[in-house]
This record gives C-alpha cells, structure tokens and sequence, in this order.
C-alpha cells in the first residue's frame, strides 16, 4: 500500500468508543460513526523518530488512519471532526470490501486559544485495489512528504507543485476554481432555460467573464 518502514509500524486498533469520549460530537455524528465504521487501526507514524527525515516547519507527525466501513460511502463530516480534535496530520485509508480509498485534508494549526484545528478542503482517490493506490513516501522533510501526499490523492486538482507555488496557495486556487465552476454551471442551466433573447445576450456576457476568471486561475504543473 505505501513502502514504509517497520520503525514507523504502529498497528492499534482504536475502539469507536474512545473518539465518543475524546472528541465532543453531536448525535447525527455518532450515529454515523455507528453505521458506517466497522473498525479504526491507528496503522503507522511518520515523524522524525520513527523515519530518517527532517523536522517540519508546519507538519510535525503524520499518522497513517486504517478505517474499515460497513458501507462504500463515509459522511466528510466524520472525518473533519476526527482531524478538528487530532492536533496531528491524518492520511486516512478507508477499506470496503477488497478495496481502498485514501483520504487527506490540508489541516492548520488553530488561531491561539481556539478549540480545533482549521480543515480545509478534503481530497481522495477512487476506489482502488490496495496495490493500485498512487502513494509514495517523496520528501525529505515531515513538510514535504505531508505536501506529497496530498498532491498524489489530489491529482490533477492541485497539480505536481513544481512550479514552486506553495500547497496552501494551490488548494487556495483549487477552492475558488471550484466555485467558479458552479457558478458557471449554474449560469449554463439558466441560458438553456431562458426565452428571452436580450436576457440571453446578458447571461452569456456574465459567462464569458466568469470564463475569463478560470483561465487566470487555472492550476500550473
């Protein structure tokens, strides 16, 4: 699944319950967490003592989450409580049946005094054979393997980073693309719609500058 080394082998199953104890949770939270996770195996930790790798400025330890599902979807809401409560960086592997799923969020530190983490966007991949799943340990700092991950299960979204942008900046861009896209989606349902000629010339200018606003951001490799 990933080539890591034994050093970072952790291999603890976490019983639902403890999350119901150590993470204030509401009642449709847990009922998720009741139907749709079979089992959670705190699986391995990337950090400095367990892996030859330099320190990270933001990312101090990863750990790798192994979750079992009874079902083939998971709620992101249940993942984001988890990652709120977790000071630490979380690859989650989500398995259903005999194939794998990984999941990353890009994670901040919380303001001083503030009670969570800041999770933003979710990425994952499809449902794959473990043998498929697109994982490389690339970096030589907790940072930069953390920022790997997150551009591999990404793909295409976040682009490689070799232009130099930061990961931050790209799932910035990637955030707003995304809501560019729905506003043009939006916009295109509303032409097809429209009877009126003149009310159709003013969508389609409104469209074209919307278009002209994703070309600026579009992702660089």
């Amino acid at each position: 699944m990933i080539a890591l080394p034994k050093s970072t082998e952790f291999n603890k199953r976490i019983p639902k319950q403890k999350f119901y104890e150590n993470i204030e949770i509401s009642p449709p939270v847990k009922k998720m967490f009741s139907e749709q996770v079979k089992n959670i195996y705190w699986r391995n930790k990337i950090a400095t003592s367990t892996m030859n790798l330099a320190e990270g400025k933001e990312v101090q330890e990863i750990e790798i989450f192994e979750i079992m599902l009874n079902t083939s979807e998971i709620n992101e809401g249940l993942l984001r409580q988890i990652d709120k409560a977790i000071p630490y960086h979380i690859l989650y592997l989500l398995q259903y049946q005999d194939k794998y799923q990984a999941w990353i969020c890009h994670k901040e530190a919380g303001k001083p005094g503030a009670k969570a983490n800041k999770v933003n966007a979710y990425y994952h991949t499809d449902w794959l054979a473990k043998e498929e799943l697109p994982l490389k340990v690339i970096g030589l700092s907790i940072d930069k393997v953390y920022e790997s991950f997150v551009r591999q299960i990404a793909g295409d979204s976040l682009g490689s980073g070799e232009s130099g942008e930061s990961l931050k900046a790209s799932i910035d861009r990637d955030i707003q693309r995304q809501a560019l896209q729905k506003q043009i989606d939006c916009l295109l349902n509303k032409i097809r719609k429209e009877k009126q000629l003149n009310k159709q010339v003013e969508l389609n200018t409104e469209l074209k500058k919307l278009r002209k606003e994703m070309e600026a951001i579009a992702w660089i490799k």
